[in-house]
């Protein structure tokens, strides 16, 4: 009997030892890539996050657009920030500036709309994170639509 619990002591640490060394390598390696079926083509969303549809909306009517899009996996926030600092400019979005508080958020704007996305870790051991990204229009076009007689 005392043999069968050492070597059980000694199978379960070898485990543990090999699964700590080779399947915990860190995130922060790897570089993100964009999905290919997206909400609205000009918001890129890195693979490996999940839309969260139950928390999330979008309207769009007239040329305004209004949305907040939430989205959650495993993906470290340095990453994210580097992903959309990279994949926006490519869909002429403009980066206004970054603000840190626990959250992260980055403001883009381009000619008439703006995109905030936020991210924050999210999981039970930090590993994930939970990305918003709101859109609308700037509002100086809200007031020129509303300006606008209706015909």
């Amino acid at each position: 009997m005392k043999f069968s619990a050492k070597l059980f002591f000694l199978i379960t640490a070898c485990c543990l030892l090999t699964a700590v060394l080779t399947g915990c390598s860190t995130t922060s390696d790897r570089r993100l890539e964009p999905q290919t079926i997206l909400k609205f083509s000009d918001i890129p969303i890195p693979i490996g996050l999940k839309p969260l549809p139950q928390t999330s909306y979008s309207f769009e009517n007239a040329g305004i657009r209004v949305a907040v899009l939430k989205y959650q996996g495993r993906a470290n926030i340095d990453q994210l920030i580097n992903f959309y600092k990279e994949q926006m400019p490519m869909y002429n979005w403009n980066l206004i500036n970054i603000i840190e508080y626990g959250q992260r958020l980055l403001n883009f704007e381009r000619e008439n709309e703006t995109c905030i996305i936020t991210m924050e870790v999210a999981g039970f051991w930090n590993e994930g994170a939970l990305v918003t990204i709101s859109l609308g229009p700037k509002s100086q076009n809200l007031a020129k639509k509303a300006k606008t007689p209706v015909k």
